[in-house]
C-alpha cells in the first residue's frame, strides 16, 4: 500500500472516510487486493481512497456496507460528505490538473485561473483579505505552467459574458485580459465559447464547475465551486450529470470565431 499518510480525519469529512476505511481494513486484517475484491476496483485505487487522491463514492460506500455489515455507515458518511464543502477542495484539484488529459470550465463570475493575466489575478487576490497577496498570486500564476508543457491537455471554456464584462483592476486591466483570452484561444489545444445574455436563463445560472478527465488511472471527476470550499464528486452518476450540463450550457454557447468577436467588441466598449 502507499506510504502516503492518511488524511488528518479532523481535516473534513472526506478526510474522516479515508482514516475510517483503512481503520476497518487493518482492522480486519485486509490487504489492498483483498479491499479492491470487495470494492470492485484494484490495489492502487484502494490506496488512492484510503490517502484521500480519491474519494469513496455512494456505490463503493454501499458495497462495504453490505459486505461487512456495518448499517449503512459508510452510505451515511458518504451522503453528509457529498452534501458539505472540503475547506481543503482546491489543493485536491490542483493535484489532479497536473494529472489531467482534458479540462472542461464553466464559468459565471470570474475569468478562470488558467486564463488569468497577473494584474487580473492580483486584483481578485487583493480583495479576499489575503495576508500575504504576492505569495497567493505566485501559487495562482505557477498553475499556469500546464499550458506550456510539451504535452498539455486539452482545455475547454465556457464563460459568461457577464464576467468578460465586469471591469476586475480597471479598464485597462480588464482589457489587457481580454486579449490575452483571445490570444490563448488560438492555440490548438485550448477552446474558449461564450454563452452571450441574450441566452436569457440557462442551465448554468446555479453556478460554476470543473470536469477533469484522468489518463493514469483514467476516471473523471467534478469539482463544484462554493464560497468558503467546493466539492469533489467522483461517482459515475454525479460526473455523468455534472458532463450533460457542461454540454446543455455548450447549446447555448455561441462558435469560437463568434465568440472571439463578442469578446474584442466588449475590449471597444470600454
Amino acid at each position: 500500500m502507499s506510504h502516503r499518510p492518511t488524511p488528518d480525519p479532523k481535516s473534513s469529512m472526506w478526510g474522516l472516510i479515508a482514516y475510517y476505511l483503512r481503520f476497518c481494513r487493518l482492522q480486519r486484517k485486509l490487504t489492498g487486493d483483498l479491499l479492491g475484491e470487495v470494492l470492485g476496483c484494484s490495489k492502487s485505487t484502494v490506496s488512492r481512497l484510503e490517502t484521500g487522491v480519491l474519494q469513496l463514492d455512494a456505490d463503493q460506500a454501499l458495497r462495504l456496507d453490505q459486505h461487512w455489515n456495518t448499517g449503512g455507515i459508510f452510505s451515511f458518511l458518504v451522503w453528509y460528505a457529498t452534501l458539505g464543502h472540503d475547506p481543503d477542495w482546491f489543493r485536491q484539484y490542483v493535484d489532479l490538473e497536473v494529472k489531467a488529459s482534458v479540462i472542461k470550465t464553466w464559468q459565471v463570475d470570474l475569468v478562470p485561473g488558467l486564463l488569468q493575466t497577473p494584474d487580473y489575478a492580483r486584483a481578485g487576490l487583493t480583495t479576499g483579505n489575503l495576508s500575504d497577496v504576492e505569495a497567493a498570486l505566485e501559487k495562482r500564476l505557477a498553475r499556469q505552467t500546464i499550458l506550456e508543457r510539451d504535452n498539455p491537455p486539452t482545455f475547454w471554456f465556457l464563460l459568461s459574458q457577464t464576467l468578460l464584462e465586469l471591469p476586475c483592476g480597471g479598464t485597462k486591466v480588464m482589457k489587457a485580459q481580454l486579449a490575452h483570452i483571445i490570444d490563448l484561444s488560438h492555440r490548438p489545444n485550448i477552446g474558449v465559447r461564450v454563452v452571450p445574455k441574450s441566452v436569457g436563463h440557462h442551465p448554468g445560472l446555479d453556478g460554476a464547475f470543473m470536469l477533469m478527465t484522468l489518463a493514469n488511472p483514467h476516471m473523471e471527476v467534478a469539482y463544484v465551486e462554493a464560497p468558503g470550499g467546493g466539492r469533489l464528486a467522483s461517482g459515475t452518476s454525479e460526473v455523468a450529470s455534472y458532463a450533460l450540463r457542461y454540454d446543455q450550457i455548450g447549446q447555448h454557447a455561441l462558435p469560437e470565431s463568434l465568440s472571439r468577436d463578442l469578446i474584442r467588441q466588449i475590449m471597444e466598449a470600454m
